[in-house]
Protein backbone atom coordinates (compact mmCIF):
# COMPACT_ATOMS: atom_id res chain seq x y z
CA UNK A 1 0.00 0.00 0.00
CA UNK A 2 1.05 3.22 -0.83
CA UNK A 3 0.22 7.03 0.69
CA UNK A 4 0.98 8.67 -2.43
CA UNK A 5 2.00 12.59 -1.65
CA UNK A 6 -0.34 15.77 -3.53
CA UNK A 7 -0.67 15.39 -7.01
CA UNK A 8 1.07 11.72 -7.93
CA UNK A 9 -1.06 10.51 -9.33
CA UNK A 10 -3.17 12.67 -10.78
CA UNK A 11 -6.86 11.17 -9.59
CA UNK A 12 -6.13 10.84 -6.07
CA UNK A 13 -9.68 12.35 -4.35
CA UNK A 14 -9.42 15.41 -2.16
CA UNK A 15 -12.33 15.03 -0.13
CA UNK A 16 -14.53 11.61 0.45
CA UNK A 17 -17.19 10.19 2.47
CA UNK A 18 -18.14 7.33 4.37
CA UNK A 19 -21.08 6.40 6.33
CA UNK A 20 -22.34 4.56 9.51
CA UNK A 21 -25.10 3.34 11.32
CA UNK A 22 -26.23 4.64 14.68
CA UNK A 23 -27.60 2.58 17.20
CA UNK A 24 -30.81 4.81 16.60
CA UNK A 25 -31.02 3.65 12.80
CA UNK A 26 -29.77 6.89 11.66
CA UNK A 27 -27.11 7.49 9.87
CA UNK A 28 -23.91 9.50 10.90
CA UNK A 29 -21.39 10.36 8.18
CA UNK A 30 -17.77 10.77 8.39
CA UNK A 31 -15.96 13.13 5.62
CA UNK A 32 -12.17 13.30 5.12
CA UNK A 33 -10.04 16.13 2.99
CA UNK A 34 -6.57 15.75 1.94
CA UNK A 35 -4.90 18.66 1.64
CA UNK A 36 -0.60 19.69 1.82
CA UNK A 37 0.77 19.34 5.26
CA UNK A 38 2.92 22.17 5.37
CA UNK A 39 3.92 21.42 9.05
CA UNK A 40 0.54 20.19 10.44
CA UNK A 41 0.00 17.56 12.06
CA UNK A 42 -0.44 14.37 10.23
CA UNK A 43 -3.97 14.33 11.07
CA UNK A 44 -6.29 16.47 12.49
CA UNK A 45 -9.83 15.20 13.54
CA UNK A 46 -12.86 17.60 14.12
CA UNK A 47 -16.35 17.05 15.62
CA UNK A 48 -19.57 18.89 15.08
CA UNK A 49 -20.19 19.49 18.86
CA UNK A 50 -17.07 21.72 20.17
CA UNK A 51 -17.73 19.81 23.78
CA UNK A 52 -17.15 16.47 22.29
CA UNK A 53 -12.77 16.64 22.38
CA UNK A 54 -12.83 13.28 23.59
CA UNK A 55 -14.34 11.60 20.51
CA UNK A 56 -12.21 13.73 18.25
CA UNK A 57 -9.05 12.41 20.21
CA UNK A 58 -10.41 9.22 19.90
CA UNK A 59 -10.74 9.45 16.09
CA UNK A 60 -7.10 11.09 15.82
CA UNK A 61 -6.14 7.77 18.28
CA UNK A 62 -7.96 5.06 15.83
CA UNK A 63 -6.74 6.61 12.36
CA UNK A 64 -3.25 6.93 13.72
CA UNK A 65 -3.35 3.07 14.97
CA UNK A 66 -5.15 1.83 11.78
CA UNK A 67 -2.06 3.55 10.13
CA UNK A 68 0.14 0.85 11.82
CA UNK A 69 0.66 -2.19 9.44
CA UNK A 70 0.46 0.22 6.07
CA UNK A 71 3.67 -1.06 4.37
CA UNK A 72 4.32 2.64 3.25
CA UNK A 73 5.23 5.62 5.00
CA UNK A 74 4.51 9.17 3.74
CA UNK A 75 3.20 12.15 5.80
CA UNK A 76 3.70 15.04 3.45
CA UNK A 77 -0.10 15.60 2.97
CA UNK A 78 -2.40 16.23 6.11
CA UNK A 79 -5.85 14.49 6.53
CA UNK A 80 -8.54 16.24 8.23
CA UNK A 81 -11.11 13.99 9.57
CA UNK A 82 -14.84 15.33 10.62
CA UNK A 83 -18.03 13.32 11.81
CA UNK A 84 -21.34 15.29 11.31
CA UNK A 85 -22.50 14.25 14.77
CA UNK A 86 -21.55 12.84 17.99
CA UNK A 87 -22.46 9.05 19.06
CA UNK A 88 -24.36 8.02 22.11
CA UNK A 89 -22.01 7.49 24.84
CA UNK A 90 -20.15 3.67 24.40
CA UNK A 91 -21.24 3.43 20.79
CA UNK A 92 -18.16 2.74 18.60
CA UNK A 93 -19.01 1.19 15.33
CA UNK A 94 -18.23 4.55 13.72
CA UNK A 95 -14.88 3.87 14.36
CA UNK A 96 -14.14 1.70 10.88
CA UNK A 97 -15.97 4.47 8.85
CA UNK A 98 -13.16 6.71 9.87
CA UNK A 99 -10.43 4.40 8.99
CA UNK A 100 -12.09 3.29 5.70
CA UNK A 101 -12.68 7.59 4.93
CA UNK A 102 -9.10 8.16 5.69
CA UNK A 103 -7.85 5.12 3.57
CA UNK A 104 -10.48 6.65 0.71
CA UNK A 105 -8.93 9.63 0.84
CA UNK A 106 -5.16 9.11 0.42
CA UNK A 107 -5.71 6.13 -2.31
CA UNK A 108 -5.26 2.80 -0.70
CA UNK A 109 -8.83 1.64 -0.93
CA UNK A 110 -11.43 2.57 -3.55
CA UNK A 111 -14.94 1.62 -2.58
CA UNK A 112 -17.91 1.09 -4.90
CA UNK A 113 -20.76 3.16 -4.42
CA UNK A 114 -22.86 2.81 -1.57
CA UNK A 115 -27.12 2.68 -1.80
CA UNK A 116 -28.42 4.64 -4.53
CA UNK A 117 -24.82 5.83 -5.18
CA UNK A 118 -24.52 7.31 -2.26
CA UNK A 119 -21.24 7.01 -0.05
CA UNK A 120 -20.39 3.45 1.36
CA UNK A 121 -21.77 2.26 4.83
CA UNK A 122 -19.51 0.52 7.47
CA UNK A 123 -20.01 -0.89 10.84
CA UNK A 124 -17.16 -2.17 12.97
CA UNK A 125 -15.17 -1.34 15.80
CA UNK A 126 -11.22 -2.61 17.35
CA UNK A 127 -9.31 -2.55 20.07
CA UNK A 128 -6.24 -3.84 18.01
CA UNK A 129 -6.41 -1.14 14.89
CA UNK A 130 -2.93 -1.35 15.24
CA UNK A 131 -3.00 -5.03 14.39
CA UNK A 132 -5.18 -4.51 11.56
CA UNK A 133 -7.61 -6.30 12.92
CA UNK A 134 -11.43 -5.76 13.43
CA UNK A 135 -13.47 -7.40 16.20
CA UNK A 136 -16.81 -6.90 15.27
CA UNK A 137 -19.68 -4.63 15.38
CA UNK A 138 -22.81 -3.88 17.35
CA UNK A 139 -25.62 -2.87 14.67
CA UNK A 140 -25.90 -5.19 12.06
CA UNK A 141 -27.76 -2.90 9.21
CA UNK A 142 -30.92 -3.91 7.61
CA UNK A 143 -29.92 -5.63 4.26
CA UNK A 144 -32.63 -4.20 2.55
CA UNK A 145 -31.90 -0.57 4.19
CA UNK A 146 -28.32 -0.49 4.00
CA UNK A 147 -27.36 -3.54 0.78
CA UNK A 148 -23.72 -3.75 0.37
CA UNK A 149 -23.08 -2.41 4.21
CA UNK A 150 -19.63 -3.51 5.08
CA UNK A 151 -19.73 -5.19 8.63
CA UNK A 152 -16.83 -5.78 10.67
CA UNK A 153 -15.37 -8.77 12.42
CA UNK A 154 -15.84 -12.60 12.34
CA UNK A 155 -17.73 -13.53 9.11
CA UNK A 156 -16.93 -10.06 7.52
CA UNK A 157 -13.81 -7.48 7.50
CA UNK A 158 -11.95 -9.67 10.04
CA UNK A 159 -8.98 -7.68 9.62
CA UNK A 160 -8.03 -5.00 6.97
CA UNK A 161 -5.65 -6.97 4.99
CA UNK A 162 -9.33 -8.13 3.32
CA UNK A 163 -9.44 -4.80 1.76
CA UNK A 164 -7.21 -5.43 -0.78
CA UNK A 165 -6.82 -9.05 -0.71
CA UNK A 166 -4.23 -9.54 1.41
CA UNK A 167 -3.58 -11.81 4.46
CA UNK A 168 -4.00 -10.46 8.49
CA UNK A 169 -1.51 -7.84 8.41
CA UNK A 170 -1.57 -8.66 12.14
CA UNK A 171 0.82 -11.20 11.42
CA UNK A 172 3.69 -9.35 10.27
CA UNK A 173 3.62 -7.16 13.64
CA UNK A 174 6.49 -8.17 15.95
CA UNK A 175 6.03 -7.30 19.38
CA UNK A 176 7.74 -7.65 22.77
CA UNK A 177 7.00 -6.82 26.49
CA UNK A 178 9.61 -5.51 29.39
CA UNK A 179 8.28 -5.04 32.83
CA UNK A 180 9.24 -2.14 34.92
CA UNK A 181 8.88 -1.59 39.07
CA UNK A 182 6.06 0.65 39.78
CA UNK A 183 6.89 2.34 43.81
CA UNK A 184 3.91 3.55 44.75
CA UNK A 185 4.33 3.12 48.54
CA UNK A 186 4.25 -0.52 50.47
CA UNK A 187 1.56 -2.72 49.43
CA UNK A 188 0.59 -0.75 46.42
CA UNK A 189 4.24 -1.63 44.99
CA UNK A 190 3.92 -3.02 41.52
CA UNK A 191 5.30 -4.51 38.13
CA UNK A 192 3.83 -2.76 35.01
CA UNK A 193 4.46 -3.58 31.58
CA UNK A 194 5.32 -1.95 28.51
CA UNK A 195 4.86 -3.00 25.19
CA UNK A 196 5.99 -2.53 21.82
CA UNK A 197 4.81 -3.48 18.51
CA UNK A 198 6.99 -2.64 15.51
CA UNK A 199 6.03 -3.15 11.63
CA UNK A 200 8.59 -2.34 8.94
CA UNK A 201 7.69 0.55 7.01
CA UNK A 202 9.43 2.23 3.49
CA UNK A 203 9.67 6.07 3.80
CA UNK A 204 8.78 8.22 0.75
CA UNK A 205 11.39 9.85 -1.14
CA UNK A 206 12.91 12.67 0.19
CA UNK A 207 11.11 12.55 4.08
CA UNK A 208 13.60 13.15 7.09
CA UNK A 209 14.63 9.92 9.03
CA UNK A 210 14.13 11.89 12.45
CA UNK A 211 10.85 13.27 11.17
CA UNK A 212 9.83 9.56 10.64
CA UNK A 213 10.64 8.59 13.46
CA UNK A 214 9.00 10.39 16.07
CA UNK A 215 5.54 10.49 13.58
CA UNK A 216 5.62 6.89 13.43
CA UNK A 217 5.00 6.44 16.78
CA UNK A 218 1.88 5.89 18.72
CA UNK A 219 1.30 6.03 22.42
CA UNK A 220 -2.58 5.53 22.92
CA UNK A 221 -4.05 6.13 26.48
CA UNK A 222 -1.33 8.69 27.14
CA UNK A 223 -1.01 12.74 27.72
CA UNK A 224 0.71 14.71 25.23
CA UNK A 225 4.23 14.70 27.97
CA UNK A 226 4.05 10.92 28.06
CA UNK A 227 3.59 10.80 24.47
CA UNK A 228 6.75 13.38 23.92
CA UNK A 229 9.06 11.17 26.33
CA UNK A 230 8.13 7.81 24.77
CA UNK A 231 9.03 8.72 21.20
CA UNK A 232 12.52 11.22 22.06
CA UNK A 233 13.72 7.52 24.12
CA UNK A 234 12.98 5.67 21.15
CA UNK A 235 14.02 7.87 18.88
CA UNK A 236 17.25 8.42 20.61
CA UNK A 237 18.08 4.57 21.26
CA UNK A 238 17.08 3.48 17.33
CA UNK A 239 20.23 6.57 16.49
CA UNK A 240 22.31 4.46 19.25
CA UNK A 241 21.97 1.49 17.27
CA UNK A 242 22.49 2.51 13.78
CA UNK A 243 19.85 0.28 12.47
CA UNK A 244 16.75 1.39 13.49
CA UNK A 245 16.10 5.15 12.15
CA UNK A 246 13.49 5.52 10.16
CA UNK A 247 12.21 2.29 9.04
CA UNK A 248 9.12 1.69 11.42
CA UNK A 249 5.50 2.03 12.80
CA UNK A 250 5.50 1.63 16.44
CA UNK A 251 2.90 1.37 18.82
CA UNK A 252 3.59 1.64 22.58
CA UNK A 253 0.79 0.30 25.60
CA UNK A 254 1.25 0.27 28.82
CA UNK A 255 -0.28 -2.24 31.55
CA UNK A 256 -0.79 0.18 33.91
CA UNK A 257 -1.48 3.50 31.74
CA UNK A 258 -1.66 5.93 34.96
CA UNK A 259 1.76 6.10 36.44
CA UNK A 260 4.64 8.69 37.45
CA UNK A 261 8.32 9.61 36.46
CA UNK A 262 10.80 8.17 33.51
CA UNK A 263 12.18 4.85 35.46
CA UNK A 264 9.71 3.14 32.45
CA UNK A 265 12.52 4.30 29.67
CA UNK A 266 15.04 1.13 30.10
CA UNK A 267 12.13 -1.42 29.66
CA UNK A 268 10.33 0.42 26.65
CA UNK A 269 13.82 0.84 24.99
CA UNK A 270 14.88 -2.96 25.60
CA UNK A 271 10.74 -4.07 24.50
CA UNK A 272 12.14 -2.32 20.99
CA UNK A 273 14.99 -3.84 20.89
CA UNK A 274 13.65 -6.97 21.30
CA UNK A 275 10.97 -6.79 18.63
CA UNK A 276 13.30 -5.75 16.19
CA UNK A 277 14.85 -8.70 16.86
CA UNK A 278 18.06 -6.65 18.49
CA UNK A 279 18.40 -7.99 21.77
CA UNK A 280 18.85 -11.26 23.47
CA UNK A 281 15.36 -12.61 24.69
CA UNK A 282 15.63 -13.74 28.64
CA UNK A 283 13.96 -16.93 29.45
CA UNK A 284 11.31 -15.32 31.36
CA UNK A 285 10.68 -11.83 31.80
CA UNK A 286 12.82 -8.68 31.40
CA UNK A 287 12.39 -6.53 33.92
CA UNK A 288 14.80 -3.55 33.96
CA UNK A 289 14.37 0.44 36.06
CA UNK A 290 16.45 3.23 34.23
CA UNK A 291 15.98 6.61 32.41
CA UNK A 292 18.43 8.62 30.10
CA UNK A 293 19.13 11.58 29.27
CA UNK A 294 21.38 10.79 26.31
CA UNK A 295 19.71 7.57 24.85
CA UNK A 296 21.24 8.79 21.53
CA UNK A 297 24.70 7.29 23.33
CA UNK A 298 23.38 4.54 24.65
CA UNK A 299 23.59 5.85 28.14
CA UNK A 300 21.38 4.75 31.47
CA UNK A 301 21.09 6.75 33.93
CA UNK A 302 20.08 5.97 37.42
CA UNK A 303 16.26 6.43 38.80
CA UNK A 304 15.12 6.60 42.60
CA UNK A 305 13.82 3.91 44.80
CA UNK A 306 16.08 1.62 44.74
CA UNK A 307 15.22 0.13 48.23
CA UNK A 308 11.95 -0.50 47.85
CA UNK A 309 12.11 -1.60 44.40
CA UNK A 310 14.74 -4.12 45.14
CA UNK A 311 12.33 -5.18 47.91
CA UNK A 312 9.97 -5.55 45.00
CA UNK A 313 11.56 -7.34 42.90
CA UNK A 314 12.67 -9.71 45.73
CA UNK A 315 9.12 -10.47 46.03
CA UNK A 316 8.27 -10.65 42.13
CA UNK A 317 11.22 -12.91 40.72
CA UNK A 318 10.30 -15.89 39.12
CA UNK A 319 12.84 -18.28 37.79
CA UNK A 320 13.96 -17.38 34.00
CA UNK A 321 13.41 -13.34 35.29
CA UNK A 322 16.44 -11.49 33.61
CA UNK A 323 16.54 -8.20 35.68
CA UNK A 324 18.28 -4.87 34.57
CA UNK A 325 19.41 -1.96 36.75
CA UNK A 326 21.70 1.45 36.61
CA UNK A 327 25.32 0.41 36.80
CA UNK A 328 24.76 3.72 39.89
CA UNK A 329 22.74 1.06 42.16
CA UNK A 330 25.36 -1.35 41.94
CA UNK A 331 27.70 -0.30 45.16
CA UNK A 332 24.26 0.19 47.09
CA UNK A 333 22.30 -2.64 45.98
CA UNK A 334 20.88 -4.74 49.78
CA UNK A 335 23.21 -7.56 50.87
CA UNK A 336 22.82 -10.78 49.02
CA UNK A 337 20.08 -9.16 46.61
CA UNK A 338 21.92 -11.21 43.49
CA UNK A 339 21.88 -14.39 45.39
CA UNK A 340 18.37 -14.29 46.32
CA UNK A 341 17.47 -13.79 43.19
CA UNK A 342 18.98 -16.41 41.63
CA UNK A 343 17.72 -18.55 45.13
CA UNK A 344 14.74 -17.65 43.08
CA UNK A 345 15.67 -18.59 39.17
CA UNK A 346 16.24 -15.19 38.56
CA UNK A 347 19.29 -13.21 37.51
CA UNK A 348 20.29 -9.21 37.74
CA UNK A 349 23.04 -6.83 36.29
CA UNK A 350 23.61 -3.63 36.20
CA UNK A 351 24.63 -1.62 33.26
CA UNK A 352 25.46 1.72 32.12
CA UNK A 353 24.82 0.96 28.22
CA UNK A 354 22.82 -0.23 26.43
CA UNK A 355 23.50 -2.27 22.78
CA UNK A 356 26.09 -4.87 24.10
CA UNK A 357 24.95 -7.71 22.02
Amino acid sequence: MTNLPTGFPKGLPTAVECRSVLADGTLLTVSATRRPRTGRAEVKCTVADADAMRLAERMQEVVRLARHTESRFDSRDQVVIGIDRVPAAGERDWELAVVLADRMVRGLWKAGTGHAGKAPVANGWSDAWHLGRVAGHAIAPAAGAFPGALLGGPGGLAHLGQLSGHPDPGAAVSSARAWFPLHAGGLADSLNWVEVGVYPVDAARGQDEQAIEEQGIAVPGQDAARQLAVRQALAGARHFDGRGSGRWRTTVRFGEPHFQGRSFELALVLADRIARGREFLPRGRLIASGQSAAWHAGQVDTVDGLGPKCALLLREAAPGDRILLPAAWQAALPADFAEQLRARGASVACVERIGII
